[in-house]
């Protein structure tokens, strides 16, 4: 393995390949295209030019950021690669963050999370989500 490291996000295609590869639900490479460029912070992982995990950051850069995107490649889990992501985005998170500023994540295997310092809200607060049905544009 020959594994490198951008501070960048991938690019749309790589992006919806990856999440649906990691079991991410799917998302159009318009919204990806859109999305990716309003990213506050990006990292990706590659195995040469091969795109093997990513992660990113978003929100409006000072009093709200949302961890997001974390995937990695199945053939490459359990080798420490979303650990290493993680590293990257809380670095960035660590000098980006202000007094009073709010991280937040959905997160699908908290226990992983809860390993790096992140802390479940329940019951003082609790995740919440709305589906909107896209419209015609």
């Amino acid at each position: 393995m020959n594994i490198t490291v951008e501070e960048k996000v991938p690019s749309p295609e790589e992006f919806c390949a990856m999440r649906v590869k990691a079991g991410l639900s799917a998302k159009s490479i318009e919204a990806a295209t859109i999305g990716l460029s309003n990213s506050l912070y990006g990292v990706s992982m590659r195995d040469g030019e091969h795109l093997i995990a990513m992660g990113r950051v978003v929100g409006d850069g000072a009093c709200n950021f949302e961890v997001v995107d974390i995937a990695v490649d199945p053939e490459y889990q359990g080798k420490g690669l979303g650990r290493k992501v993680m590293e990257y985005i809380d670095n960035y998170l660590a000098n980006a963050v202000m007094e009073g500023s709010y991280v937040s994540m959905i997160a699908d295997e908290p226990e992983f999370y809860e390993k790096l310092g992140y802390k479940l809200v329940a019951p003082a607060s609790q995740g919440m989500t709305k589906k909107f049905k896209p419209t015609l544009q």
